[in-house]
């Protein structure tokens, strides 16, 4: 069966593997909006709902995905509204006096300012792209203290803390494998 033809090469594995991954996270991401609107406040429900929206929004463009020319107004439409969304909900938190909500939503409102420095400033900028990227991480450690002080809250029986912690929990692992969107991991090598 030498003569019969040769065989195609396919994506790896680990191309496959991630996207399986990433799209998982991100549909579990999607239900945390239907857990806050049926057991979170009101500012939960808009402002994990406003992420996700964001979140997809960073999808198309750190990994690959086309728009058509017409829908670039909608979607820097709806990124202004769900970033004012999210600037609410941070907002609302310092008000109501909760504290690690506050402190949550202002770190990842840091990490989306450093993303889109990172997709928006030339990549000739290699020392602006370095410290650009020493702060993202310090906010990602940051973001991960939050998450075990959420877990260890859940661990203390401290009421209504689980969710919090899974949620934050699922935040950090998307927007680490959006990091990796913005790096090139995940796309098929030519």
């Amino acid at each position: 069966m030498a003569g019969a033809g040769a065989v195609r090469p396919t994506k790896p594995r680990p191309v496959r593997g991630f996207a399986l991954f990433k799209w998982s996270l991100y549909a579990l991401l999607a239900g945390n909006v239907a857990l806050y609107a049926r057991q979170g406040t009101a500012t939960e429900t808009v402002d994990t709902a406003a992420w996700v929206v964001l979140l997809l929004l960073f999808e198309w463009e750190t990994g690959g995905w086309r728009l058509p020319r017409w829908s670039r107004l909608a979607v820097r439409l709806l990124r202004g509204l769900a970033g004012l969304a999210v600037a609410w909900a941070c907002i609302d938190y310092g008000l109501a006096g909760q504290t690690l909500d506050f402190a949550n939503a202002s770190a990842w409102l840091g990490v989306v300012v450093a993303l889109e420095l990172e997709l928006r400033v030339p990549q000739r900028r290699r020392g602006f792209h370095a410290l650009r990227r020493a702060v993202a991480w310090l906010l990602y450690l940051a973001l991960a203290g939050f998450v075990l002080a959420w877990w260890l809250q859940v661990a203390a029986g401290e009421h209504g803390a689980w969710l919090d912690a899974w949620d934050a929990s699922l935040w950090l692992a998307a927007f680490v494998t959006i990091e990796l969107n913005v790096f090139g991991i995940g796309k098929p090598r030519d």
